[in-house]
């Protein structure tokens, strides 16, 4: 066990060069997915609204209820 840690705390010492750099570049690819996988959702969703128009007036009367009956 005692052998493991040197190892560790080399590696972690290269890492922190580049740290904020790979942050940076995973934060926007993180978020250039989210919003991809977003705009799939919603594209979806209309769809599904279009192909099922009775599910989708169901669940629009549902959340106006929801709407209706909420309070502060």
């Amino acid at each position: 066990m005692a052998e493991q840690e040197p190892e560790r705390a080399a590696d972690a010492a290269p890492r922190g060069a580049h740290e904020s750099d790979l942050d940076a570049d995973t934060e926007a690819e993180r978020r250039r997915r989210r919003a991809q996988f977003l705009s799939e959702l919603a594209e979806a969703r209309e769809l599904r609204d279009r192909v099922k128009p009775r599910r989708a007036r169901a669940a629009r009367m549902r959340q106006q209820m929801r709407m209706r009956t909420f309070r502060w």
